[in-house]
């Protein structure tokens, strides 16, 4: 068996081509204000392409690039000016953030209606209690978001699915869990302290890896014919690569996502359909 490689990239792109099209039948811009403290050069990465995303899609955007010896205090007061400036709909604080400055009074901080990352507390109790499949209108974590729509491309079915998620961070592996949970899946959340990890990912249907650790999901430890998401962002010698061994995963499983090109451009496009869908929320 050779996996079906998900174009993450296409997918994205076709997400991004209806998002234009809305817009553009729109009265007035939705707004996306960017807030990267430092220089973390993933991080600027990555701004740089929501940057891009906006132009492109017709958003107005903000980029407020601070020094790194930001104070905890502007950095709170920043947020709270973009919180009540009606041109901006979303607003995203890069992560990570310095050491002197407490990621959870900026997460709080946040107006959660503009909370298009869905880290607020308002917004992950939303999605343990609130969550269905047919609302299209809620705002959710964008990279477990981006994983979901790369399932669905698959055209397999999640209901009953036996799903592994290794990695238990909040940003994916924790609302990645909940979201196939309630779409039916029995979810096992793996991480570094599980006693035999390979027997565990062995009876997954579907796999979604997310733990930062270049080719820990080896070929050996899929089920043939598993839907592999993988998450992993890691730089070897200087090459961008994933969680999983992409040559000896394609081999057993059914469908696999590339790094890059897999999960990375989705996340971009969620956060464009999240900042679009808090814009017609704050309308009505």
């Amino acid at each position: 068996m050779v996996a079906v490689i998900i174009d993450g990239k296409k997918i994205a792109q076709n997400i991004r081509g209806k998002i234009k099209n809305e817009v553009a039948k729109l009265t007035s811009k939705p707004g996306l204000a960017v807030v990267l403290v430092g220089a973390d050069p993933a991080s600027q990465v990555y701004v740089n392409s929501k940057e891009k995303a906006c132009q492109e899609i017709g958003f107005y955007s903000e980029v407020h690039r601070l020094p790194e010896t930001t104070g905890e205090a502007e950095l709170l007061a920043l947020i709270q000016k973009l919180n009540v400036d009606p041109k901006i709909h979303g607003v995203l604080v890069q992560l990570p953030l310095p050491k002197q400055i407490d990621v959870r009074k900026v997460i709080l901080a946040i107006n959660p209606d503009k909370d298009v990352d869905c880290f607020h507390p308002q917004n992950t109790g939303n999605l343990v209690n609130y969550f269905k499949a047919a609302d299209q209108t809620m705002i959710l974590p964008c990279t477990p978001l981006g994983c979901l729509k790369l399932l669905e491309s698959t055209g397999v079915s999640l209901s009953g699915k036996k799903a592994v998620v290794v990695g238990r961070s909040n940003i994916v592996g924790k609302p990645m869990a909940i979201l196939l949970f309630q779409l039916d899946c029995t979810v096992t959340v793996c991480h570094s302290r599980t006693e035999d990890l390979a027997n565990e990912v062995r009876q997954a249907d579907i796999v979604i890896a997310a733990t930062g650790q270049p080719g820990l999901i080896t070929g050996g430890m899929i089920k043939p014919g598993a839907v592999v998401i993988d998450v992993g962002t890691n730089r070897v010698n200087g090459k961008l690569t994933g969680d999983v061994d992409f040559a000896g995963v394609s081999a057993a499983a059914g469908f696999l996502t590339p790094v890059p090109g897999g999960v990375g451009p989705m996340t971009i496009a969620m956060l464009m359909q999240n900042t679009l869908n808090a814009y017609l929320a704050q309308k009505k």
